[in-house]
């Protein structure tokens, strides 16, 4: 996988890192001593062939592993829990980990078919975020949601046609559900979950873009119990 751009590589796991192409003008001290203090093989490389390699690199361009998914078991008791049900766009996505890791959310799990996954607009879109947010795959989200509740987990699904977020009580342990762009919360994963809350509309425009929705939930489940 092909990574790029400073924030992203400051958040990088050393491990992952396979080769790092650098511009012949690059310029930044901190990042560059940083490479030479862990012996990391760089390329010096002209801006012209970086740019043919990537956009908006800002002269720094990683080749690393292909990311390493969590599992289930990496779930400890945390407080909140984040599953998208089978988002597509990975701005979404990476603006939605960004949003996760601000609200202390350790854990964001997503299925393995029909769902975007981990790739370089992810991570280029999380803005490092993505370093301290484990991303789990599943083979089925029923089947998991059954798992969490099992734990003692409450699901609580973000659609239109729910209770206003702001007047629900919250359980101490919870899992936020984020449909699609284009579908929602797909109805078996709606069947499973315990409440379905809405963010209240005003205006003429009947939805919110999945990362902004996932934005405004994140942090309003915590205002209501005064997290």
């Amino acid at each position: 996988m092909r990574v790029y751009g400073k924030n992203v590589f400051n958040e990088l796991d050393v491990t992952k890192i396979k080769k790092i192409y650098l511009s012949k003008n690059f310029r930044d001290e901190k990042i560059m001593s940083f490479i030479k203090s862990k012996n990391l093989k760089y390329i010096l490389t002209d801006m012209h062939l970086m740019d043919k390699m990537a956009t908006n690199h800002q002269g720094i361009i990683v080749d690393i592993h292909d990311y390493s998914y969590g599992t289930l078991s990496d779930i400890n008791g945390d407080e909140l829990v984040l599953i998208l049900d089978h988002l597509e766009d990975p701005h979404n996505f990476g603006a939605i980990i960004r949003s996760s890791e601000a609200r202390g959310v350790k854990n964001i799990i997503i299925p393995k078919d029909r769902s975007v996954s981990v790739n370089e607009t992810v991570m280029k879109t999380s803005s490092g975020a993505l370093a301290n947010v484990n991303i789990i795959l599943v083979s089925n989200l029923v089947n998991t949601i059954n798992k969490l509740k099992d734990d003692g987990y409450f699901i609580y699904a973000g659609e239109a046609d729910g209770e206003d977020y702001n007047k629900v009580s919250y359980a101490n342990k919870k899992v936020l559900v984020i449909g699609s762009e284009g579908n929602g919360v797909s109805r078996l994963v709606k069947e499973a979950s315990d409440v379905i809350i809405s963010i209240p509309m005003k205006g003429k425009i009947n939805s919110l873009n999945a990362s902004v929705a996932a934005g405004i939930l994140l942090f309003g489940i915590g205002d209501s119990n005064g997290i």
